[in-house]
Order: C-alpha cells, then structure tokens, then sequence
C-alpha cells in the first residue's frame, strides 16, 4: 500500500493533514523501524528515533512527531499532542536542528487503545526564527492542541516532504513519562 492510502486508511489525512507527504520518512527507535503502521509499545520508544531522508541541497527542514489521538481516538479532545519540534535542521541532521519541544516519549493513556504517533518533515524556504516557547521535556503545557496543519501554515511550509507512523498503545512505561510530567 501507498503512504497516502494508509494515511487516508488510519484517517491520518484529513486529522493531521489534508494530503500526503510525499516520501516515507525513515524512522528507527534502536532496531526498530517504524513502518506505516506498525506497533511498538511506550517501552520500545523511550529515546529519540534516528531520522532520515534524502535532503536537498542548503536547505532547511522541520520535525513534527504528534499523536491525534489524545487522549483517545474515540474522543480527541486535546488532538494533537506535541510529541517532539525541531526547525531549522540543516539538511539531514536532526541533531543541529533548533529543538522547540524536547522528545517525549509516547504515554497513551490506559485502556485508550491505539493511538496513532505521526512523524512529519516540512521543508523550510530558508532559515526561520520560531516565535513558539520552547517546550522541555518535564511538561505538558504548550503540547495539547498543537495543530501540525496550523504550524506549517503559520511558517508557508506546504506539504510534508515526508512522513511515517506507527501505533502504541499503554503499556507500564507510561507510569515514568507520567511521573516526570506530575503536576502539569
């Protein structure tokens, strides 16, 4: 199956985005690809994935990991949960991009079912001074309601270049990301 037919199928298109990127972005958390759709737990995904892609020339992109389903698909109430924002990342190193929200691991709540973890790449027209406060990764304010489409439009980012995602739901690891994220 397409990328845009399995972001249409998980109805990725139209709650995140209203097309598809246009590459499948790579994403791995240690040996573990994340591949459209497939599921890994909280445990599997603690630590920020390696990202790849096939990056142009000079050029600058955006990282968006987001959950629409928060605090479940059947009642999105808080879509999107900003998982993790990196700008200006020069060509294909995430690690120089500019991080505006510090990685969060997913923390689907109990007996929520599956959630659906996108990853979203936006090439940036140049280098761009963020405006949004940066989010570290001990809270949870500045990430409900974050809104991937609004975000790219704010910036003229267009389309996702590319894009993954994978499934989770809760599993005993979660008790740790809520702990570090008590009282916000």
């Amino acid at each position: 199956m397409t990328l845009e037919t399995k972001f249409k199928n998980e109805q990725i298109i139209p709650d995140v985005v209203d097309e598809a990127p246009r590459s499948t972005l790579v994403v791995t958390f240690g040996t573990l690809q994340v591949d459209l759709g497939n599921e890994l737990t909280p445990t599997q995904v603690q630590s920020p994935p390696s990202v790849a892609w096939w990056p142009e020339d000079n050029s600058y992109y955006t990282l968006v990991f987001t959950d629409p389903d928060a605090p479940s698909r059947a009642n999105p109430i808080r879509r999107e949960f900003l998982h993790w924002l990196v700008g200006n990342i020069p060509g294909g190193d995430v690690s120089k991009g500019e991080v505006l929200a510090e990685f969060l691991s997913s923390a689907p709540p109990k007996d929520s079912d599956l959630h659906r973890y996108t990853f979203l790449l936006y090439k940036q027209k140049g280098k761009i001074e963020f405006e949004e406060k940066r989010i570290p990764d001990t809270t949870r304010e500045g990430r409900r309601h974050f809104s991937a489409r609004k975000f790219a439009g704010k910036y003229g980012f267009g389309a996702a270049v590319a894009g993954n995602y994978y499934v989770a739901q809760w599993d005993e690891y979660v008790e740790e990301v809520n702990k570090k994220l008590a009282g916000t």
